[in-house]
């Protein structure tokens, strides 16, 4: 999924929370050579500690809720699901994000939200993880 979203977006860079990193100018899967060598390479280019690299980087609140289905049917493709999804997006614009997907080895729907407002994040995962749940 992520070297998919990556391609649909033109990104050259993605990656998982397990630490699975893609640099899609580099390589087409995962490689912890290849990222680590990109992390020393930003660091000499601006001259940057890894400390000092990474307080550039902001962190936000994330929320993760796996929803198991019955299989068959994607609940992605609900009607209702993409209903909840959009008016969750709206309600997050600029602040977060949402990242939903069918678990590739699993009957489960992950539902991530990030946003800056940790409970607003928690609230909005469980408003979609309602809504697949109950498809």
């Amino acid at each position: 999924y992520v070297l998919e979203k990556m391609h649909e977006n033109n990104w050259k860079f993605g990656g998982e929370n397990s630490g699975h990193i893609i640099i899609s100018d580099k390589n087409t899967t995962g490689d912890g050579i290849i990222a680590s060598l990109a992390v020393l390479t930003a660091m000499v280019q601006h001259k940057l500690s890894l400390n000092e690299l990474v307080t550039a980087v902001p962190l936000f609140p994330q929320v993760l809720i796996n929803v198991r289905f019955a299989g068959g049917e994607n609940p992605l493709e609900s009607d209702k699901v993409k209903s909840v999804a959009s008016d969750v997006e709206k309600r997050l614009a600029g602040k977060g994000r949402i990242l939903l997907r069918k678990s590739g080895t699993e009957p489960l729907i992950r539902v991530m939200v990030e946003c800056q407002d940790g409970e607003l994040a928690q609230q909005c995962a469980e408003e979609i993880a309602n809504a697949v749940k109950n498809n």
